[in-house]
């Protein structure tokens, strides 16, 4: 089979010389044509194939009902009632002016921030532990984080029995070392600490498991440096472990402060709100409002204060706080 050994090129016609044969033949120039651009409107049906039903179910049960709330915020209008009155910000002129609103905001501000904090710091401690080679490490990592899916009214309930001060496992163990139960019942302040103490126990096992996985993931390359010089492990974890797991707190300091904010399962299975209203927060007092008291346009406006709360410390978090996280 002939060689083809050179190739000359013109602009009308190209030839090849073959080895063998000396042969001077003809070769057909290719041709390109250039890609056919895909039309803007597959792009876009692509589009609503793919987001589509998520965009339709977040109008329907997220954008709709958000914006009926401020609607219903700007009536007097009972729960159930055909007729309804429109109040313009009297509802919310009506909370502000509330002397009980600063007792609930205050409730809801210790809450949020023993919660908050307190899962944080928990949290990080539980993985770092984790995160040692111990034996029933895997047994652990479960146990730790099993609470965090049961159910908040079963945990509630549970946690009643435990602290009971007559039969529960807090009073066995004060009367062992001779101090008497508090009244985690009848006391405001120890109700309150009654249900961070519970809420803590459930929802450390998410902070905890967040955190574990951006351990897992920290260059064990920087460790060794650090140990070769001289570094002890408080200080290179202090130096370097916490500013690489900057994304991962950023993360949780939202998803927590959020959650933290709406809590009302375990609220409405241990006290529900007392005694006293020791245990009421915002948002316990829009399901007291709403569905107890039937004040659905009242119970709108504090939702609605809520909500606003909850968008304006979250642009605050990704303004000021994410300048500090290094990615």
């Amino acid at each position: 089979m002939p060689t083809i050994v050179d190739l000359h090129r013109s602009t009308d016609s190209a030839v090849a010389v073959s080895v063998s044969t000396g042969v001077v033949s003809p070769v057909t120039p290719r041709t390109f044509t250039p890609r056919k651009k895909k039309k803007p409107w597959k792009s876009w049906l692509l589009f609503l194939l793919f987001a589509g039903p998520n965009v339709a179910l977040l109008i329907v049960f997220t954008y709709k009902p958000l914006v009926q709330s401020l609607y219903y915020s700007t009536l007097q209008w009972n729960l159930g009632s055909a007729s309804a009155i429109p109040v313009g910000l009297g509802n919310y002129v009506t909370w502000f002016n509330d002397p009980g609103t600063v007792r609930v905001v205050t409730v809801t501000l210790i809450f949020t921030i023993a919660t908050v904090g307190g899962g944080m710091v928990i949290g990080l401690l539980f993985a770092v532990l984790l995160n040692r080679k111990l034996h029933g490490r895997g047994a652990a990592r479960t146990i730790v984080v099993a609470p965090y899916v049961l159910s908040g009214v079963a945990v509630g309930l549970l946690w009643l029995f435990v602290f009971d001060p007559n039969f529960g496992i807090t009073a066995a163990l004060l009367d062992a070392i001779g101090l008497a139960s508090p009244p985690w019942y009848n006391d405001p302040h120890w109700a309150l600490v009654m249900v961070i103490i519970v809420y803590l126990w459930k929802n450390v096992g998410y902070v905890a498991l967040i955190y574990l996985a951006a351990l897992q993931s920290v260059p064990r390359d920087l460790l060794e440096a650090a140990a070769l010089d001289g570094a002890s492990p408080v200080r290179a974890f202090r130096n370097i472990v916490l500013p690489l797991l900057g994304p991962t707190t950023f993360f949780l300091s939202i998803t927590t402060l959020l959650s933290s904010l709406q809590s009302f399962d375990i609220i409405q299975a241990m006290t529900k709100g007392g005694p006293l209203e020791g245990t009421t927060t915002m948002m316990y007092q829009i399901y007291q409002e709403g569905f107890q008291a039937g004040r659905a346009g009242y119970s709108s406006a504090v939702a609605t204060i809520l909500f606003a709360v909850l968008l304006v410390v979250t642009l605050i978090q990704m303004k000021y706080v994410e300048k500090r996280v290094h990615y």
